[in-house]
């Protein structure tokens, strides 16, 4: 699978990887920063984005999605950077393919399983897709039942796309994230441990990392450290991106 990516700066590589409904957009506000001292590429996801769809929707699946686009753009290692879904595919290609990663950083997700927690958001997308929106307005009036928050419809909103016949429909595959998501919200498919330094950050406000996860984190990655980002819950890199960003660029800079 060919995954869709943009690439910017110079220097060392680093890999970003986004979140569940999400896109290499909305890492922008990491690529940007880092791409004054590091080569910077920021994927899609399969099923997500301009990347291609599939029916397979699995840890082991996407972190080989990202071994081959290292292979294709001739990157034989890299620092790895992965949000929420994204920080378990990038916990899972360190643990795979410990070679290929320099460091690791990890945004606010623990190598455990979840609860189901986007049932509201799930039917929402769904109600959008059965229905016939003319625009992003009408989109989000649909969703608003569903979903309290504006900042999440929002989110969710930068999805939505004309298609090849003018209308407007979600990028993600929707149906497939949708059969899929207990395989996404369950834990990553590796036993084994890495040896790479990682950097957990954690939204101070956030519950997807919690003192009880200490254990998982500690006995995969042997050289793992945490840092909290104080204000900023789940979506971190969004609400706090100065802060976020000083604490990657002085994790991947340390010798």
């Amino acid at each position: 699978m060919q995954l869709n990516y943009q690439q910017q700066g110079q220097g060392p590589h680093v890999i970003l990887i986004h979140g569940l409904f999400g896109s290499l957009e909305n890492l922008n506000v990491i690529a940007k920063p880092l791409s004054e001292s590091y080569t910077v590429t920021n994927v899609d996801l399969r099923n997500h984005g301009r990347s291609p769809h599939s029916d397979e929707m699995n840890y082991p699946a996407m972190a080989q999605d990202i071994i081959e686009l290292l292979a294709q753009l001739n990157i034989d290692n890299a620092h790895i950077i992965g949000h929420s879904m994204g920080g378990k595919v990038a916990m899972q290609l360190a643990l795979a393919h410990p070679e290929r990663v320099n460091k690791l950083v990890v945004l606010d997700i623990a190598p455990v399983s979840y609860p189901a927690r986007h049932t509201q958001i799930i039917q929402a997308l769904k109600a959008v897709a059965n229905s016939s929106v003319s625009d992003r307005k009408q989109a989000d009036a649909i969703m608003q039942p569903y979903i309290d928050e504006l900042g999440v419809r929002q989110f969710l909103l930068k999805s939505l796309a004309k298609n090849e016949t003018g209308n407007f429909a979600w990028r993600f595959n929707l149906t497939s994230l949708d059969k899929n998501y207990a395989i996404i919200t369950d834990n990553i498919n590796e036993n084994t441990s890495c040896l790479c330094d990682t950097l957990f950050i954690k939204g101070n406000d956030s519950d997807y990392i919690l003192a009880e996860h200490r254990p998982a984190i500690n006995a995969l990655f042997t050289n793992a450290r945490a840092k909290i980002i104080h204000g900023a819950g789940h979506w971190l890199h969004a609400q706090k991106p100065m802060a976020v960003n000083k604490a990657i660029t002085d994790f991947l800079s340390a010798s």
